[in-house]
């Protein structure tokens, strides 16, 4: 794994981020790479949803996977699939890669960003990507605590590119993934659109 020092994340770079990415979509929000025509996709999206139960057939968190798809379709998203795995890093990693190799523009993932013994997705996800986007982190967990989703604010998701793909690890609960998705989905199609002029 890389960067695996200690460095403190200073409260005002927190609040500083989330500033920067609302102050980013409130300029942004008439420009192409915002709000695109009806029916003029941004990209290929493909969900993951990281839950024991789900992946063993329980109804849990599988609602997630529903909520996310429709939350990238109103973003304009084709959204290819929704996987469910469990709490294995090995399974997450592979869920992912498979996104990756497959060439969709945007993974989401669901669920595994706490702190309890099974929440390994950020182990799974950082070995994958070529460069982190800790904006896109601090903005999430910042609108999270500010929105009183206090998994999405304490979670230790990542976000980054892999390949031509952006990745981003969302808290699992409902509350966290629609604000997390809210943060997201706009950064997004910014960082898709850069990506693609290479």
């Amino acid at each position: 794994m890389s960067d695996t020092g200690t460095t403190a994340i200073d409260p005002k770079d927190v609040v500083a981020a989330d500033a920067a990415a609302r102050d980013f979509v409130a300029r942004h929000k008439d420009d192409d790479v915002i709000t695109r025509a009806a029916g003029d996709e941004v990209g290929r999206a493909l969900v993951v949803v990281i839950d024991d139960r789900a992946a063993h057939g329980e109804d849990h968190h599988e609602a997630l996977g529903p909520l996310v798809g429709e939350l990238l379709t109103e973003a304009e998203f084709h959204v290819d699939a929704t996987l469910v795995v469990s709490g294995d890093e090995v399974e997450i990693r592979n869920a992912l890669n498979t996104a990756v190799i497959g060439g969709v523009d945007l993974v989401i993932s669901v669920g595994g960003v706490g702190v309890a013994a099974r929440d390994v997705t950020p182990e799974a996800t950082e070995p994958l990507l070529d460069r982190r986007l800790r904006g896109i982190e601090e903005a999430v967990r910042s609108s999270g605590l500010a929105a009183g989703a206090t998994d999405g604010g304490l979670s230790r998701g990542l976000a980054g590119i892999s390949g031509q793909t952006l990745v981003v690890n969302l808290a699992n609960s409902r509350a966290a993934v629609r604000d997390g998705m809210a943060t997201v989905t706009p950064l997004a199609k910014f960082v898709i659109e850069s990506i693609s002029e290479f």
